[in-house]
C-alpha cells in the first residue's frame, strides 16, 4: 500500500481559453490510460477543445455544466460523469465550483447499472 497527496505539482492551465483551472496529473502507465485530477473554481471554464482520446469527466465535488460538440450546456453534479470520445469538442465549467477526475486513454465501456438476481 502507498499513500500519496494526489493534489501536488498542480498546474494552472489557460489553453483553449481556459480560466480558474488546475489541473494535477495523477497517474500514467506504459499503457495508453491516464488520471488527472481538475479543480475549477467558481466562475471557472476549461474552453472548448477536442478529447485526444476516449475521455470520462468524472464529478467528485461540486457542480456545473458540461457541453458537447453542440455547445449547449448540461447541469451535472457530484457523482455524475460524461464521457467523450476521440476528437469530439467538449467544454465544462461551473458557477460555484467542482472537481473532477478525467480519466482519458484506451476506449473506455460504461458498465451499467446492475441488475439484482430477482429482477432478472
Amino acid at each position: 500500500m502507498e499513500i500519496f497527496q494526489y493534489d501536488r505539482g498542480e498546474k494552472i492551465i489557460r489553453r483553449y481559453g481556459s480560466s480558474g483551472l488546475r489541473a494535477t496529473r495523477v497517474a500514467a502507465g506504459d499503457g495508453p490510460v491516464h488520471l488527472t485530477c481538475l479543480t475549477v473554481g467558481p466562475g471557472g471554464v476549461i474552453g472548448t477543445h477536442p478529447a485526444t482520446a476516449p475521455q470520462l469527466f468524472l464529478v467528485v465535488a461540486g457542480s456545473g455544466w458540461v457541453a458537447g460538440p453542440d455547445g449547449k450546456h448540461v447541469p451535472i453534479t457530484t457523482g455524475q460523469g460524461v464521457r467523450w470520445e476521440a476528437g469530439e469538442d467538449h467544454a465544462s465549467g461551473t458557477d460555484l465550483g467542482l472537481t473532477a477526475l478525467a480519466v482519458e486513454g484506451t476506449p473506455l465501456a460504461l458498465f451499467g447499472p446492475e441488475v439484482p438476481e430477482a429482477d432478472r
